[in-house]
C-alpha cells in the first residue's frame, strides 16, 4: 500500500473495522512473522516455533518464510511419487486468500504417533519475493476437534503482510537505539540485522550496515586479531586489502577494529569497516561497506550505530 497521510489512514481503518461483522474471526501473525491465517479451535502462537500449535492436543501449524531460490525444489520434491515416511499421499491445486498453490495431504507416524499431515506451498502473487510452506499436523486422537474441513477452512484464510519490522528488532536480544538515517532491510531471527541507504533493498549497489551475533569466539586476547582476519576474508568483494587493524574497547566490552578497502560487483572503489564485540565466548559482527568517494561519511555514521547498540 502507498504512503498516505496519517488522518486518511486512521479514517480508513475506522471504516473497515465499521464493516467487519460482529464476531467476524480475525487474522492472526504471529509475532514477527508475514504469514497469517484465522487459527481454528484452541491453536495459539507458538513461542517455540514459528506458527500455531494446540498444546494439550498436540496439534501444530508450522508456518516457514522460504529461503530464495528453494520453491522449485521444494515443489519437485512434493510432487514425486515416493514421499519417504508418508502414506495416502495426495495432492492437488489450492487457492487460498492471499494467493494459490499446491496441497499435499498425507498420514504419517511420528514419534510413535499416527498424525494427518496437510502441507501447503505457495509463492505470494500480493507480496513478492514470498515463498511459504505451511505444515498441519494432527494426531488421529485430535482429529475430531480438527478435520480435514477445519484445516481447509483455515488454510483458506492464509494471508501475508509486508515484514514487520519493528517486531522482529524487539524480538532480538539487543536493540539499535540509533539507526543514523539508514533502513532496517531485513532481520533475521538467529540475531541478524541488515541496513541499507538507497532507492531500493540491492544492498549490493548501495551502502549497507551488516550486524550478526555468534559463538565460538575465543577469549584470550592474543587470539581475537587472527579471528577478526578470519572473519573480514568471507566477505564476497574483490581485491580485498586490510589498511589497519587495532583492538579497542567497544560499548564496554573488547573490541577489534579492521579498516579496508576492495572492489565492488561494477568494479567500484570501496571501503570497509568491519566491528567486533567479545563477550565470553561469544561476539557480535558489525560490518559497514560504502563507495570509497563517500566514506567519511559514512564510516561516522556507521559508527553511531555501532554505539548505540545495547542488550535487549
Amino acid at each position: 500500500m502507498p504512503r498516505r497521510p496519517l488522518v486518511y489512514l486512521v479514517v480508513f481503518f475506522a471504516a473497515v473495522a465499521a464493516l467487519r461483522p460482529a464476531g467476524a474471526a480475525e487474522t492472526v501473525f504471529p509475532p514477527g512473522q508475514r504469514i497469517g491465517l484465522v487459527p481454528p479451535g484452541d491453536l495459539k502462537p507458538s513461542t517455540r516455533f514459528p506458527g500455531f500449535e494446540d498444546i494439550d492436543r498436540k496439534v501444530t501449524v508450522t508456518t516457514l518464510d522460504l529461503p530464495p531460490n528453494t520453491y522449485g525444489e521444494i515443489e519437485r520434491a512434493l510432487r514425486t511419487q515416493n514421499q519417504r515416511g508418508l502414506t495416502e499421499v495426495k495432492q492437488e491445486a489450492f487457492s487460498f486468500q492471499g494467493g494459490a498453490g499446491t496441497l499435499l495431504t498425507a498420514r504419517a507416524r511420528l514419534n510413535d504417533v499416527d498424525i494427518h499431515k496437510w502441507i501447503l506451498l505457495a509463492t505470494a502473487g500480493v507480496e513478492k519475493g514470498l515463498d511459504m510452506m505451511i505444515e498441519v499436523n494432527v494426531p488421529d486422537a485430535a482429529l475430531a476437534a480438527y478435520p480435514d474441513a477445519t484445516i481447509r477452512q483455515a488454510l483458506a484464510t492464509v494471508t501475508f503482510r509486508p515484514s514487520p519490522i519493528t517486531e522482529q528488532l524487539g524480538m532480538l536480544p539487543f536493540k539499535i537505539g540509533d539507526l543514523a538515517g539508514f533502513r532496517v532491510v531485513k532481520v533475521f531471527p538467529t540475531g541478524g540485522v541488515v541496513m541499507t541507504e538507497g532507492p531500493n533493498d540491492d544492498v549490493g549497489n548501495q551502502p549497507y550496515l551488516a550486524i550478526a551475533i555468534g559463538g565460538g569466539a575465543p577469549e584470550q586476547t592474543d587470539d581475537r586479531a587472527l579471528f577478526a582476519r578470519d572473519m573480514l576474508v568471507t566477505v564476497p568483494l574483490r581485491d580485498l586489502r586490510m589498511q589497519s587493524a587495532e583492538a579497542m574497547r567497544i560499548g564496554g566490552a573488547p573490541g577489534y577494529e579492521i579498516r579496508a578497502q576492495a572492489v565492488g560487483p561494477n568494479n567500484e572503489p570501496l571501503s570497509l569497516v568491519q566491528w567486533l564485540r567479545f563477550r565470553g565466548g561469544n561476539f557480535m559482527r558489525i560490518l559497514g561497506i560504502g563507495p570509497k568517494d563517500q566514506w567519511d561519511a559514512l564510516f561516522t555514521r556507521f559508527r553511531a550505530v555501532r554505539d548505540g547498540i545495547e542488550p535487549q
